[in-house]
């Protein structure tokens, strides 16, 4: 090492991490950094598409890790699990999206971290049939953001990942409409009711419900299950309404809403077993169902709490002002994140609208934090614009933020429905800018005029 400056031959200064162990290497001033992002949600791909294409001087590459091959933007995910929207026409494949922005793609899945050496661990990849494909590999950072996201939480619940589906990925939302779509094919042959049973009434299983009404009216339509009336959708909540975090006009509209489609409501009732003949409530009745579908809770990978960082008991990670993590080299950003808003008692929710605007705070401020290492940015400032909820083709409600204008109001039927719809299309136009974001607006309004309601491969 040499002595001038206290320098490695790369030109990087020794600091001490915060556990004050051994020294790590950090980025100098002037020098650019590494940049790595795991998870290709809606945090972490916008992140990288903004960072890939920014040119810097201070950032030398950006590598996106994810261990899926596709992104596709998580509140529509119900929507691919019912089949009413297309997979392949929504989903933003992660190498064409990095050849685009001029960021890297690695495909796999973070198990661990090195912070001495600056490194994350990424496992084994394997095929199917159990092939390792890829060994487990070691890829080094200078900055590290994790945007991991979240999955359902069976909360201890017997029986869920045995006898469940989660639609909490772009693979277990395919997954489950792939199963779907055989059991309208054994009801269609054999006369037989589809029995579907939904856990959770929050936006996710909501949302659901109503797309698989929408399924049903159109297979019907298609000659697919002879009368809509087979198709028996059964939704459970355990606290006393739906939608928990929207106000109480809106739960009771949406519960009124689902019931006139068809769907058996049922709230206050606890779930204590999941079998392969539905649901036990903990008061001892049975909800058959040949389709079981947990989406109740949120929890981030459990993972987080292996890597010596600080954690709540949903394994999110504890993040400052500026979404730093009690290493100030990682970030994390989204539902893998948990960070309260100064004067506030619960940390902000796991949503998309959090997500996003997390991830644009990281984009504004990141280079900064490069081009003057040690000097405090302007912490995160979040601003509430309200929650929206659709009911398929069928209605939708929303709340406004209070701000400007706003305070608190409520809009429901088209308005909201366009609002929901210009939430995805933002998100479009941030990934694939302007212009190219709308001519995927118009393919969208082209195929709904062209191609089957539904998908009927």
């Amino acid at each position: 090492m040499e002595n001038a400056g206290n320098r490695t031959e790369q030109g990087r200064e020794l600091v001490q991490n915060t556990e004050g162990a051994k020294p790590m290497l950090k980025p100098q001033k002037g020098q650019a950094a590494r940049i790595v992002v795991v998870g290709g949600g809606v945090a972490g791909l916008e992140v990288a598409t903004a960072l890939g294409k920014l040119k810097s001087d201070c950032i030398d590459t950006v590598t996106l890790v994810d261990s899926d091959s596709a992104h596709v933007w998580k509140p529509m995910l119900h929507t691919i699990a019912a089949g009413t929207r297309d997979l392949a026409q929504q989903q933003t494949t992660y190498l064409a999206q990095a050849t685009d922005a001029d960021f890297a793609y690695q495909p796999g899945e973070m198990c661990g971290l090195d912070r001495e050496a600056r490194e994350i661990l990424l496992a084994p990849i394997h095929a199917p049939d159990g092939r390792e494909l890829v060994a487990g590999r070691r890829l080094p950072y200078d900055k590290l953001v994790i945007a991991v996201g979240s999955g359902a939480n069976d909360f201890g619940t017997p029986g869920v990942h045995e006898h469940c589906f989660m639609i909490d990925s772009r693979r277990k939302a395919d997954a489950f409409n792939q199963e779907i779509r055989l059991s309208m094919v054994r009801c269609m042959t054999s006369g037989e009711q589809l029995q579907v049973a939904i856990v959770g009434g929050g936006a996710t299983g909501v949302e659901l419900a109503a797309e698989l009404v929408q399924l049903a009216e159109s297979a019907h339509a298609y000659g697919a299950l002879g009368e809509a009336a087979k198709f028996r959708i059964v939704l459970i909540e355990a606290g006393p309404r739906l939608l928990p975090s929207f106000p109480e006009e809106i739960s009771e509209a949406t519960r009124v809403r689902l019931q006139a489609l068809g769907v058996s409501v049922i709230v206050g009732g606890r779930v204590s077993r999941a079998t392969e003949q539905g649901f036990e409530l903990a008061n001892g009745e049975l909800i058959p169902a040949s389709l079981r579908v947990w989406a109740a809770g949120v929890q981030a990978p459990g993972f987080l709490t292996q890597l010596g960082l600080q954690t709540t008991r949903n394994n999110q990670l504890l993040v400052n002002d500026e979404l730093q993590t009690s290493d100030p080299d990682i970030y994390a950003l989204g539902d893998c994140a948990s960070y309260t808003l100064p004067g506030q008692d619960a940390p902000l929710p796991p949503t998309a609208q959090v997500a996003h605007q997390q991830a644009r705070y990281l984009i504004e401020t990141l280079p900064a934090v490069l081009e003057r290492p040690g000097t405090k940015s302007v912490g995160f400032a979040y601003r509430d614009f309200g929650a929206l909820v659709s009911l398929a083709h069928y209605d939708a409600y929303g709340s406004l933020g209070k701000f400007g204008l706003f305070n608190g109001g409520l809009i429901r039927g088209r308005m909201a429905m366009l609002s929901h719809i210009m939430l995805y299309r933002s998100h479009q136009a941030r990934l694939y800018g302007f212009w190219r974001g709308g001519l995927l607006w118009l393919i969208d309004l082209m195929n709904a005029r062209l191609r089957p309601s539904i998908r009927l491969d």
